[in-house]
């Protein structure tokens, strides 16, 4: 995402309505709901409880779910948990957040969707989203590559220091 200070989005609501809106990254979930600046320059906040996602996007073109995949074709690339949550309303849909239970935030979690070419680029689900939320895998985890890691400088270090040659006598 651009390093600008508000971000575009489009937030569905259970009841199918779309508000397209712009967000600040990181004031726009309240205690109450979350607040988005509509396209008419009004501040509108709308509750955790009707809220089903917020898609970060990089352009207003419409509805963004239709032409979003809802899941990975095969494993993904990029590093981190591969989780597929379950909505409220029975549809699904996976994605990858960072190997960091820190940034499981209160009030949800934010994705990486499985198409990394589509207008969303990140997706917010409050927790009252949600019906379930499991881990599909860890892509990349550091604890392999430490020991990929550690492996390749024993081999290295072998070659360093060879053993002295045996003098008989």
């Amino acid at each position: 995402m651009s390093n600008s200070t508000t971000k575009k989005v489009y937030v569905r609501r259970f009841d199918r309505k779309m508000l397209a809106g712009y967000v600040s990254p990181h004031a726009f979930l309240r205690a109450d709901g979350i607040e988005v600046i509509d396209r008419e320059a009004e501040v509108v906040l709308v509750p955790y409880e009707q809220t089903r996602a917020v898609y970060f996007v990089r352009d207003f073109k419409g509805n963004p779910e239709p032409d979003q995949r809802k899941a990975f074709a095969s494993r993904p690339k990029l590093g981190g948990l591969w989780v597929q949550m379950q909505f409220r309303d029975g549809e699904a849909l996976e994605g990858v957040m960072p190997n960091d239970l820190l940034q499981v935030g209160e009030h949800g979690v934010t994705i990486t969707p499985p198409d990394a070419n589509a207008n969303t680029q990140k997706v917010f689900v409050p927790r009252s989203a949600l019906d379930g939320f499991q881990v599909l895998g860890v892509v990349g985890s550091p604890i392999h590559r430490r020991r990929a890691r550690r492996k390749q400088l024993d081999r290295e270090q072998k070659d360093l220091f060879p053993a002295p040659a045996k003098t008989v006598s």
